[in-house]
Order: structure tokens, then C-alpha cells, then sequence
């Protein structure tokens, strides 16, 4: 078997790719040799969630208010979108409140839930503020790249 090789600066941009696209981790291989390089994140312990009782008014206001389709919610230019594949929690740990409620202010950068993905607990944050209008999802809900989450106007 021959030796591995190391290219520091091949492993050095991996690690900017990583940064840059805010990825948890790459993993390459080639025959016997592979590669993975992953970033230190923050991760929760994580627990189904008891489904919440009747909506306040507020939420059932804002859910009646909806546009029809899914597809036209993510065209929405509030639309917070799941840059990732995962399942969508609404609070930090099954027996805190959410991070944020429909009528919440939220300032650009703000977690507004995590989406796992591969036991890897991913902030969302807010990309502009405002204030949150609308949760499209429930809690502990698989998500998929592109879909609408939330509404910040």
C-alpha cells in the first residue's frame, strides 16, 4: 500500500468551502485514501416535542391569511427558506419556549429555529428584520432545500 500524501493547501481550501458555504463537514475519498473535514458546531440535545395545544387566534389569523401554494410562499420576499435537507425544531430543547412567535421583532441575524441534518443541530437566522408573520412548519418537521419556513416582513 503506498503512502498517503498530505496536500495541506487542498485541505486548507476545503476548510474556506466549508466556511464560505457554512457547511458542517466534507468528506472525499479516492480508492483506499478519504478524507473528511468538519467544522466544530454548536449541537442540542434533541427529543420530539408535545404537538402545542389549540393556536392562538394570532396563528390561526396568519395561517387563514396564507397564499395557497408553497411554491408561491418561498417566492415571497420575506420567505426565511431551509437551506438544507433536515428536520425543523422550533425551540433549542423540547421543554424551552420556540425561539421566536408569530408578531416577534426580529433583528437580521437572529436564530429563528435549527434544522438537523446528520445529528448536526444548524441555526437558522434571520436574513433581514422585521417582524415574523407567518411559522409554515410544525415543530420537529422534516424539511426540504428551498422550502419556506418562516415569514419576516
Amino acid at each position: 500500500m503506498a503512502k498517503f500524501e498530505m496536500d495541506t493547501e487542498f485541505v486548507r481550501k476545503l476548510a474556506e468551502v466549508l466556511e464560505e458555504k457554512n457547511l458542517g463537514e466534507i468528506e472525499l475519498a479516492d480508492g483506499d485514501r478519504k478524507i473528511r473535514i468538519a467544522r466544530l458546531t454548536v449541537t442540542y440535545a434533541a427529543a420530539p416535542m408535545a404537538a402545542p395545544s389549540a393556536p392562538s387566534p394570532s396563528v390561526a389569523a396568519a395561517a387563514a391569511a396564507a397564499p395557497a401554494g408553497a411554491a408561491d410562499l418561498a417566492k415571497h420576499p420575506g420567505a426565511v427558506k431551509s437551506p438544507m435537507v433536515g428536520t425543523a425544531y422550533l425551540a433549542p430543547e423540547p421543554d424551552k419556549p420556540n425561539f421566536v412567535n408569530i408578531g416577534d421583532k426580529v433583528t437580521a441575524g437572529q436564530t429563528l429555529l435549527i434544522i438537523e441534518a446528520m445529528k448536526t443541530f444548524n441555526p437558522i437566522k434571520a436574513p433581514k428584520a422585521g417582524v415574523l408573520m407567518q411559522i409554515l412548519i410544525e415543530n420537529a418537521q422534516p424539511v426540504e432545500f428551498g422550502e419556506a419556513l418562516m415569514i419576516v416582513e
